[in-house]
C-alpha cells in the first residue's frame, strides 16, 4: 500500500491492513483467508478492557531524546507519562547519555470540552518551547479533542512560523481503532513527516527498530563484525540521527508488527531495503534474518562465517536441552508480532503448541503480503495449530487453558500471565523483546522454560488459595462455542443470558 505523508493522519490497521480483533479457527484457515482476502472480523457480545493506541504512539515518541510530547487531553489520558519518562531516563543512563524529553498533558476540563481549548493549547506549546527548548515537538490529539473537533492541524501549521524546530500534529484518538498497534504507525508517520529528510548520501549503517534496546551492546558488536554501524529506533535516538535514517543501507526490526509502517515507508519513499524475513528469534529465524541482511549489504561471506562459528558453540547445548523439552504442551497469548514467532521457536525446541492466541491479527503488511511469521509457520508446522485472536480477552484465554490444560503458558503481558498461574499452570512472562534473540537467547530461553515447568510449587500453592471469579459452572457454559468461534450474540446470546440470570437467582453467586 502506498505511503502518503501529505495527510496528517495515517489510516488505521483495520482500514489499511484488514486487521481484526476477533477470530477462532486454525493456522491453515487463517493463512488461506488472508491470502484470498476473505478474512473478516468477528464481533463479541462481551468484551473486557484492552489497551489504547495513544500509549503506543506517545510511548514511542517519548523515547526520542530531547523532544516534547504534548497530549491535548484530560489528565487521565496522560497518566502514563511519569512511567514513560522514568523508563526513558533509566534507559538513557544505561548507555551513558541524557534524555531531557518532556511529556505533558493539557489537562482538559469540562469547560474546555464545551467551549474548546485551542488557544490554551497554543499557549502551552509556546511555553513548552520557551521553557525546555526541545529539538522537536509532537502535539497529540485524544478522544475528547477528536469528538469536539479541535483543529490541532491548523494550529500546528500556524506555529511553524513561530517555533524554529520541527513540530507536528499526531492523531491519537483512541476510539478510531481497536488495535493499539495502530499507535506504532502513528508515531512512525509523525517522524517521517517532520524529521526524516531525503537522502544526500549513503551511510554505512542499518536502521534497527526495537522497543527498549536491552541487547544494544550485543547487536552493536554483531554488526561490527560485518563493518556496519547500527542506528537504534526510537529509544535514545536523537533528532539529528533520525534526519538521516533515509540514508541507511537497510531497515530491520525485532517485531514485524512494530516495524511494518516505518520499514515499508523508507523503502517506498527513499529506496532503503526493508528486511522482511521471519524475526531473529530461534535458530531458523536468526539465520534467515542474518542471511537476508548479508545479501542486502553485500556481506554474505562474513555473515556465513559468523553463523557457522556460532552454531558450533550453541547448537550442541540447545540439542541437549531439547531432549527434556520434547513433548511439552504450550498455550501462547501475545501480540501478533510474537505469537506466531514464538510458536515456531517452541516447535524448533520439540514442544507442541496446542493453542496460540494473538491480541490482533494483520491480514497483510504494508507491502500487501501475509505476515512472514504466519506464512512460514503454515509451511513448516508439523500440525495445524488452533488459533484465535483474543485482544487481551482474559476470559477467552482462561477458557482455553482450562480446556487444554497445557504444561506451560507464554505471554508478553503480565495481565494474562498471572491468571494462568492462578489456574495452577506454569507461566513464563516473555517481556523482553530479545529474550529469544539469536543462538544465545534461544539457549537461555530453553533453560528458562525447563526451570519454569520443573519448579511448580508457587503455581500450585497460589492456585490452592485463590478463588477465581470463573467457576466450574462458567467453564461448562457454552465453552464449545467460545472455542469454535461461534457468535454468541447472534446464535446463542439470548439462551446464554437467560441461563446466567436463572443461575444467579438460584445460587445468588457472582460468576
Amino acid at each position: 500500500m502506498a505511503i502518503n505523508l501529505k495527510v496528517s493522519s495515517v489510516g488505521t490497521r483495520e482500514n489499511r491492513l484488514g486487521s481484526i480483533t476477533g477470530y477462532n479457527g486454525d493456522l491453515y484457515d487463517l493463512v488461506q483467508q488472508s491470502r484470498c482476502g476473505s478474512l473478516q472480523n468477528r464481533e463479541r457480545c462481551f468484551s473486557q478492557s484492552s489497551t489504547c493506541l495513544s500509549g503506543c504512539a506517545l510511548g514511542q515518541l517519548s523515547g526520542i531524546r530531547n523532544v516534547a510530547v504534548i497530549n491535548h487531553a484530560p489528565a487521565g489520558c496522560t497518566a502514563g507519562a511519569p512511567g514513560s519518562i522514568v523508563l526513558n531516563q533509566q534507559l538513557a543512563a544505561k548507555i551513558g547519555v541524557t534524555n531531557n524529553t518532556v511529556f505533558l498533558g493539557t489537562d482538559m476540563n469540562e469547560k474546555d470540552t464545551v467551549f474548546g481549548a485551542t488557544e490554551t493549547l497554543r499557549e502551552i506549546i509556546l511555553q513548552t518551547y520557551k521553557n525546555y527548548k526541545p529539538e522537536a515537538i509532537f502535539v497529540a490529539s485524544s478522544c475528547v479533542t477528536g469528538i469536539i473537533g479541535e483543529d490541532i492541524d491548523s494550529l500546528v501549521e500556524e506555529l511553524k512560523e513561530e517555533i524554529p524546530v520541527p513540530i507536528v500534529s499526531i492523531h491519537c484518538e483512541g476510539f478510531k481503532s481497536r488495535i493499539w498497534a495502530s499507535g506504532f504507525d502513528i508515531a512512525d508517520h509523525a517522524v517521517l513527516q517532520t524529521i526524516v529528510k531525503p537522502p544526500k548520501e549513503k551511510r554505512n549503517q542499518i536502521n534497527f527498530k526495537n522497543f527498549f534496546e536491552s541487547e544494544r551492546n550485543q547487536i552493536t558488536e554483531i554488526f561490527r563484525e560485518f563493518d556496519v554501524n547500527v542506528q537504534f529506533l526510537y529509544q535514545n535516538s536523537t533528532v539529528e540521527e533520525l534526519e538521516h535514517i533515509s540514508e541507511s543501507l537497510a531497515t530491520v526490526c525485532i517485531c514485524g508488527t512494530l516495524g511494518t509502517y516505518l520499514g515499508n515507508a523508507l523503502e517506498q519513499l527513499y529506496g532503503v531495503p526493508y528486511i522482511r524475513t521471519i524475526n531473529p528469534l530461534g535458530i531458523a529465524g536468526y539465520e534467515a534474518w542474518l542471511r537476508e541482511i548479508g545479501k542486502v549489504i553485500h556481506k554474505s561471506d562474513k555473515i556465513e562465517a559468523y553463523i557457522q562459528r556460532e552454531r558450533a558453540i550453541y547448537l550442541p547445548q540447545i540439542e541437549e536441552l531439547k531432549k527434556d523439552l520434547k513433548g511439552l504442551r504450550a498455550v501462547i497469548g501475545m501480540g501478533p508480532g510474537y505469537t506466531y514467532e514464538v510458536s515456531r521457536v517452541l516447535q524448533e525446541l520439540g514442544m507442541e503448541v496446542v493453542w496460540a492466541a494473538a491480541w490482533h491479527y494483520d491480514g497483510k503488511y504494508d507491502n500487501d503480503a501475509v505476515p512472514p511469521a504466519l506464512d512460514y509457520l503454515e509451511k513448516t508446522s508439523p500440525t495445524n495449530i488452533k488459533l484465535s485472536v483474543a485482544d487481551q480477552q482474559n476470559f477467552e484465554v482462561l477458557n482455553i487453558i482450562n480446556e487444554y490444560k497445557p504444561d506451560i503458558y507464554f505471554s508478553r503481558h503480565p495481565g494474562t500471565t498471572v491468571w494462568a498461574i492462578k489456574q495452577g499452570v506454569a507461566a513464563l512472562y516473555v517481556a523482553d523483546e530479545y529474550f529469544i534473540f539469536g543462538y544465545k537467547g534461544t539457549l537461555n530461553f530453553a533453560k528458562a522454560v525447563l526451570d519454569t515447568v520443573r519448579n511448580r510449587s508457587f503455581e500450585k500453592n497460589l492456585a490452592s488459595r485463590v478463588k477465581l471469579p470463573y467457576t466450574d459452572w462458567w467453564y461448562q457454559q457454552n465453552n464449545s462455542l467460545l472455542l469454535k468461534g461461534e457468535n454468541l450474540l447472534e446464535e446463542n446470546g439470548d439462551n446464554l443470558l437467560k441461563s446466567v440470570g436463572e443461575n444467579l437467582l438460584e445460587r445468588k453467586e457472582v460468576v
